[in-house]
């Protein structure tokens, strides 16, 4: 196991760099105008892809190749330093990519997660299917059927699934699907769905309070076949892994838990990008703003508040790389991944509160860009396990007892 360390090499310092300065002359000048549309910022993801942030090259690139860990957080971080919804379009797919790689084969993985994101030239989506109408965090309570038809080998995918990134909109779906109901959550497993794949429809777009340049949408799934080859980790594999759990022994993880676990890290260090964008505009405009013949920053109120702001936002950069690192060495003790996703949903949703306090009436209208910062940060407390059950995770690890 590598020793964990803070100390950035030259390549991650370049990729960083290089990923603040799309964010800053790209994305952060579309941002505004692309919250107002609520429509998929395809001309910004297009601009990704032809200087190569938008593509699998640069996912196998930050994870594959990084035995730190820490390469994908900190382009993470950048990118939604300069616009959360945008971010999330660019990043969205790799929700899709994540789930094939957590439980896909090397040829499921080599075939499809390319697909994910297509070409400079003929840009492609993914999409993650897990949540559903009535079961989010309640992955147990999962609905969607998948009904081998040994005939054909194909699977028969029925159900709706809920608040999916890039849902109808993509060109490749990956569906979390109950396989043995009786089995709950140890009886899913992960498909394919290819391109135009009849059956596949979206249901209704979610008018969102926040990133509302990522497309959110419902996803039904009527009748959907899939060849055989589309279940993840393959038919071998999953009737191994049931019989286990019929007999009670332990099985693997749950398909949707196996992406969530792997991603946590990386949302955390979204959250922490948005809120280190509020600290730095609002620390700005406290030395600007003047009230009482001198500048806002010099009263301790305000000076005090963005000291909270600063070193939460160092803290919590510093759980988060940890925990990637960890994850990276698959040496997670306390659930320190929910850890850092539980502390940056908090932190980046008090710390752009704070900003729209510092600039008070101007914070609270949308000619200033924390309002929507704080709009943003907001959705880091529900998705991909609520903040709830982020403790609940934490609880049950360090206390190794199944509390409820």
């Amino acid at each position: 196991m590598d020793d964990f360390s803070l100390q950035l090499n030259d390549e991650q310092i370049q990729l960083r760099d290089w990923v603040h300065g799309f964010a800053e002359d790209v994305v952060r000048p579309a941002a505004e105008e692309w919250d107002e549309r609520e429509e998929f910022p395809y001309p910004i993801v297009e601009q990704a892809a032809q200087i190569g942030l938008y593509g699998w090259e640069f996912l196998a690139n930050a994870t594959m190749n990084d035995k730190s860990g820490l390469t994908l957080p900190l382009a993470i971080e950048e990118l939604f330093w300069g616009d959360a919804g945008i971010g999330m379009a660019i990043m969205g797919s790799g929700l899709a990519a994540a789930g094939i790689m957590a439980s896909g084969t090397d040829e499921q993985v080599m075939e499809w997660v390319p697909q994910c994101y297509g070409s400079a030239d003929d840009l492609q989506l993914g999409a993650f299917c897990g949540s559903e109408p009535d079961a989010g965090s309640d992955v147990a309570g999962y609905r969607t059927r998948a009904v081998y038809d040994e005939a054909t080998d194909e699977w028969v995918l029925d159900g709706t699934k809920a608040w999916i990134t890039n849902g109808g909109i993509a060109d490749v779906h990956v569906v979390v699907g109950v396989v043995d109901p009786e089995l709950r959550a140890k009886g899913h497993a992960s498909f394919v769905v290819p391109p135009g794949t009849p059956g596949l429809s979206q249901g209704q777009k979610y008018k969102k309070h926040g990133i509302r340049a990522s497309h959110t949408a419902e996803v039904v799934l009527d009748g959907v076949r899939v060849p055989g080859r589309c279940l993840l980790g393959g038919k071998e594999k999953l009737d191994e892994r049931l019989a286990r759990v019929r007999e009670g022994k332990p099985g693997n993880a749950q398909a949707a838990m196996q992406t969530f676990e792997a991603t946590r890290p990386a949302v955390g260090a979204q959250a922490i990008g948005i809120a280190r964008a509020a600290y730095e505009y609002s620390l700005e405009y406290a030395k600007e703003r003047h009230a009482f013949g001198r500048p806002i920053i010099m009263n301790q109120g305000i000076a005090f508040m963005l000291a909270d702001m600063a070193t939460e936002i160092e803290a919590t950069r510093a759980l988060i790389w940890r925990a990637a690192w960890l994850g990276k060495q698959r040496a997670f003790v306390n659930a320190e991944g929910s850890m850092a996703k539980l502390k940056a949903g908090r932190v980046a949703t008090w710390v752009t509160e704070r900003a729209i306090q510092i600039l008070g009436g101007y914070g609270y209208t949308r000619e200033y860009p924390v309002e929507r910062w704080h709009r943003d940060a907001k959705i880091h407390d529900i998705f991909e396990g609520t903040e709830q059950i982020q403790q609940l995770v934490v609880s049950r690890a360090i206390s190794g007892l199944r509390i409820e």
